[in-house]
């Protein structure tokens, strides 16, 4: 059972959460800082990511990277600091990021001769060193990325989904041939999908940018694309397949089995820190949070309940409960917060998305139960103690499928396939994501989005869930023939 109605509201006014409805925005902003995910810095743009946020994104980094090493990369790290002259090398590099870089000029007082720019990414410094790294085919394929920070200029920030400073994995492959290296630029976009699906319960959709969205000096990217509860689209992750322009640039070549050189094949692939704004805004509701269970940085919260003359008992009994749950592979925390009501942590908690709670007081240990509370309903359970640990599992897998449902429905709820230019512009304005035929024009797709703020957000691959059907029509706003051979993906972004 879900939490709606006035009685949500009127909660959900007291604790001080905008509802979603009122101001999606303003809901968003006041779940980062009330839930102590985020906080604004000194510095222009960039956010500080407090305890809570930055326990989130080390699970994160934690699976992705176990995920990673499986399939026989490895890491390494890179300077911050990259030569001007290495992103002036590849010319559609240079176009895509030139706005958006931070430039060093000094060291010190004094000028230097080049300047540098603080990475926005790093296919022009890992090409430098691939070029005296490689030799011949034996040495292939690289497989490398990194864990770290990139810098881009944002005008108007938003924590955690745009930020002149954000965080990321970057992964770099250097390729034989160019069948091998799409393989791995499809291996590693399913790699996004599963960790999407199976362990942040964000369903995405697989598929190919337009060429006008594309990656700068990229052959072909392909991206993942959630929705959010505002109907918005989130680009929660890319894979790119860059041929061999990087290489020319960057002089990455390699002598093959026949005693020719060749320049390599290359690849890169990225989720950043985003992804916590996909989760915020996918998942949360009036109260604030709701965590997936597989990554939630607390799984379980256990509050003691009990007066001052035997509340440190029943913190100790709480102690005692979360040691089981630990045992059964469970992330769990006491809350032993001495001097607030329960009803505050109560709220607090569910501000922070802990998927389940449960409270023990001294009646319930007497009778050897406790009260458990799904952070997804309003009912609460009474249950022996021993099945409370032993059924957690489960009960974190069922909230996980739930929030997957949950937010299945929504994209199924609000995607909406279109064959005319004026519904294409009220479903958008309605806030959903319209599937139509597309000519392929860039001029023609810049219309769409000046008359609509709605961009092309991919070309659904043959497998990407529901939308991936075949079917020829005429471009929806100029009427040419469609050259996808299926509808694209319009929608509203962040």
């Amino acid at each position: 059972m879900t939490q709606t109605g006035g009685k949500q509201d009127k909660k959900a006014q007291q604790y001080g959460v905008t509802p979603q409805s009122v101001d999606f925005n303003d809901w968003y902003n006041e779940v980062v800082k009330k839930a102590d995910l985020a906080d604004n810095s000194p510095v222009a743009g960039a956010m500080v990511m407090k305890p809570y946020g930055s326990a989130l994104w080390e699970n994160i980094q934690r699976w992705l990277d176990d995920r990673f090493k499986a399939t026989g990369h490895e890491s390494l790290v890179f300077p911050t600091l990259i030569p001007m002259g290495f992103i002036m090398k590849e010319a559609d590099h240079v176009e895509g990021f030139a706005p958006e870089l931070f430039t060093v000029n000094k060291i010190g007082t004094e000028e230097l001769a080049e300047p540098y720019v603080m990475r926005p990414t790093s296919e022009t410094i890992i090409g430098h060193m691939w070029s005296g790294w490689l030799n011949s085919y034996r040495d292939l394929p690289f497989l490398h990325y990194q864990w770290g920070s990139v810098f881009r200029a944002e005008l108007r920030t938003k924590a955690f989904l745009r930020t002149s400073e954000f965080y990321w994995h970057e992964g770099h492959t250097a390729h034989a041939d160019e069948p091998e290296a799409r393989a791995e630029v499809r291996q590693m976009l399913d790699i996004y999908h599963e960790f999407c699906r199976d362990v942040l319960a964000l369903p995405v959709v697989r598929g190919e940018k337009t060429a006008s969205e594309r990656f700068a000096g990229a052959v072909s990217t392909f991206s993942i694309e959630g929705m959010m509860r505002d109907g918005k689209a989130l680009q929660s992750g890319t894979s790119h397949y860059l041929g061999q322009n990087f290489s020319r640039a960057f002089d990455v070549k390699f002598q093959t089995r026949e005693q020719k050189e060749e320049f390599a094949h290359t690849t890169s692939w990225a989720i950043s820190s985003r992804i916590i704004g996909a989760i915020i805004m996918t998942h949360g509701d009036d109260f604030g949070l709701i965590m997936p269970p597989r990554i939630a940085p607390v799984q379980v919260v256990v509050i003691p309940v009990g007066r001052k003359d035997n509340f440190d008992e029943m913190v100790q009994e709480g102690e005692k409960l979360a040691a089981e749950l630990r045992a059964q592979g469970v992330r769990v925390k006491v809350d032993r917060r001495d001097g607030v009501t329960n009803g505050f942590k109560y709220n607090d908690w569910e501000l922070k998305g802990v998927p389940v709670r449960i409270e023990l007081g001294p009646r319930d240990l007497e009778q050897g139960v406790v009260v458990v509370k799904n952070r997804n309903s309003t009912e609460k359970e009474t249950l022996p103690r021993a099945e409370a640990v032993g059924g957690m599992t489960a009960r974190l897998d069922g909230i996980h499928d739930w929030l997957l449902a949950r937010a299945t429905e929504f994209m199924r709820e609000h995607t909406v396939p279109v064959d005319d230019y004026a519904t294409f512009q009220a479903k958008v304005e309605e806030g959903n994501w319209v599937l139509a035929h597309h000519c392929a024009d860039a001029a023609c797709e810049k219309a769409i989005k000046d008359d609509t703020k709605a961009t092309t957000r991919n070309v659904p691959l043959d497998d990407a869930e529901f939308f991936s059907e075949p079917s020829q029509g005429p471009c929806v706003r100029c009427g040419k023939p469609g050259a996808y051979g299926k509808r694209v993906i319009f929608g509203r972004q962040y």
